[in-house]
């Protein structure tokens, strides 16, 4: 009886996992990174990101390459200097809530490859936020869209 209940447990355990999350993030296309706020929403690839200018960043002893994260706002049609917020949206649906001045500055970008071209590891996404010298949460990792305020 008492290894009937574990599986039974263990199965719902499987089944719930799946659920978790929360909204459509766990639906979200983890190739392409969304830039959006109000009516405004441009979507970009690697690609997209490296015809942007690629600059070097590093967090944690791992150099990255990526784009400043002011000019990838600037080019989805957003103007920086009146920028309130920014969102930075995961694909499992973890969020974090930036001010301009945490992510307008030098070193902080959104990454899509490591410094020596290879890309980012299956942990990182294909995206991710580099904030250098800050605490670990606020360097999001599967990053799948930048929410602006302005």
């Amino acid at each position: 009886m008492k290894r009937l209940l574990a599986l039974l447990s263990l199965a719902v355990l499987t089944l719930t996992s799946g659920c978790a999350g929360g909204g459509d993030a766990g639906n979200a296309d983890t190739s392409a990174l969304v830039v959006s706020g109000g009516d405004s929403s441009e979507s970009y690839s690697r690609a997209d990101l490296e015809s942007l200018g690629a600059t070097e960043s590093e967090f944690n002893g791992v150099a990255y390459t990526g784009v400043p994260v002011d000019v990838l706002v600037e080019d989805a049609g957003f103007d920086p200097a009146s920028v309130r917020a920014v969102k930075a949206v995961a694909a499992d649906g973890f969020t974090v809530n930036y001010d301009p001045g945490q992510v307008f500055g030098d070193g902080i970008i959104v990454a899509y490859a490591l410094a020596d071209g290879s890309d980012l590891s299956a942990d990182d996404g294909a995206f991710r936020m580099v904030l250098p010298g800050q605490e670990g949460k606020l360097n999001l990792r599967m990053l799948v869209e930048l929410q602006v305020t302005q």
